[in-house]
């Protein structure tokens, strides 16, 4: 249970702050970014405090950068494969498998090392300088990854969280996994120090989303099939202990989950059950709603939301452009 809110009295909360706080974001996006030719799909978006840009994984098992100056270069791949025009002439899974599809990505501020959770390939890391991305993980306990998904790293200890969606289906067959109401999702642990992964969480599910509270106490999950997320206690009196955070209104899906800064609070991207209306909800430390967003349909593929210096940037699973959201 939460520390400050029953779920009782948390879900009528929920309700009333989802009418009264929800906003149309339309006539602040600006110009849309367009991705290079043939790339896809930027997916999650990780941001260096020191440059004024941001990076991205998209098809083809690439990492992009892209600053105002240079607009967008190509930072990093997934496999030697990914620099390959063959990789955008793939149809998937086949590209996926041979050249990678980034999901989840941040950097650990203090080493400026980017960590890559690949949907089909596993835990990567790139060095700051670039370039060939170095496989840490492809399963664990002699169990192969079968569909990552989320990541974040601890910003106090430079550990890193990543989920699987499922460990029973691929990232290829969504509709199975959401048809059955999987829950074989799992959150994992990546110590640097000791290159070990430890399974933290399982019978999760649709754990799409992880992201470590600002002050490394806590680690959150959205639960995409399951319609809420979990906090597993990090450090603290209830180390390793879980709980539910927030419980969404029942036709609301989280997806993804960022932490905003400093600030402890976060931001979910969720669908709605129904109508697939993606909206977005801001949320506090202790779960409770504090704004939503009521975004545009074209962003039903929606699978991160991200602020950074004032903005939002939207992750989609499809789209060419990254769109951006004046705050």
């Amino acid at each position: 249970m939460m520390s400050s809110l029953s779920t009782t009295s948390l879900l009528p909360l929920l309700l009333f702050s989802l009418l009264w706080a929800v906003i149309s974001v339309d006539a602040s996006f600006q110009t849309p970014l367009l991705l290079p030719i043939l790339m896809s799909g930027p997916h999650s978006f990780a941001f260096n405090s020191t440059e004024n840009g941001f990076y991205t994984g998209v098809s083809g098992g690439t990492i992009l950068k892209y600053t105002p100056e240079e607009g967008f270069v190509t930072f990093a791949h997934i496999t030697e494969s990914s620099d390959s025009l063959l990789c955008y002439a793939l149809q998937e899974p086949i590209s996926s498998e041979r050249c990678g599809r980034p999901a989840g990505i941040a950097f650990n501020e203090n080493t400026g090392d980017l960590y890559v959770a690949d949907a089909l390939l596993g835990l990567h890391v790139v060095s700051p300088a670039g370039g060939l991305a170095v496989k840490l993980a492809d399963g664990v306990d002699g169990n192969p990854f079968k569909f990552l998904y989320g990541l974040d790293v601890d910003p106090t200890t430079g550990i890193v969280y990543f989920t699987s969606l499922s460990s029973r289906f691929s990232a290829y067959q969504m509709h199975l996994l959401l048809t059955l109401e999987d829950a074989t999702g799992k959150l994992y642990k990546y110590d640097p120090s000791t290159k070990a992964v430890t399974v933290l969480m399982e019978g999760l599910g649709g754990s799409a989303g992880c992201t470590v509270s600002s002050d490394g106490s806590f680690v959150l999950v959205s639960q995409f099939t399951k319609n809420n997320i979990q906090r597993y206690w990090i450090k603290g009196p209830k180390a390793g202990s879980i709980e539910d955070f927030s419980i969404s209104p029942s036709q609301l899906r989280p997806s993804s989950i960022r932490r905003i800064g400093s600030t402890g609070n976060f931001w979910v991207a969720a669908v709605h059950k129904v109508t697939n209306q993606t909206a977005i909800v801001k949320l506090n430390p202790n779960g409770e709603v504090l704004q939503r967003l009521s975004v545009p349909l074209q962003f039903s593929f929606l699978s991160e939301v991200n602020e950074f210096n004032g903005a939002l940037y939207f992750g989609t699973l499809v789209t060419r452009i990254v769109q951006i959201f004046k705050l």
